[in-house]
């Protein structure tokens, strides 16, 4: 049986592997989970307490 598991050749074609996500999508879509509309995320992560506070709702957002 290991042999056969050895020598093993798989037919037909390799799925394609899925984009990999970059960590600022990840942000954009967190922002879109929590609906934000207003400046854009580069912006806001500048004013330190209005991101501290997003964050906050985002993480309790994950917490099961």
């Amino acid at each position: 049986m290991q042999y056969r598991v050895f020598v093993w050749i798989p037919q037909g074609k390799k799925p394609l592997e899925r984009p990999k996500c970059r960590w600022d999508y990840n942000i954009k879509m967190d922002l879109k989970a929590v609906g934000w509309t207003g400046m854009g995320w580069l912006e806001l992560a500048q004013d330190k307490d209005r991101w501290q506070a997003l964050v906050n709702v985002v993480l309790n957002l994950r917490v099961p």
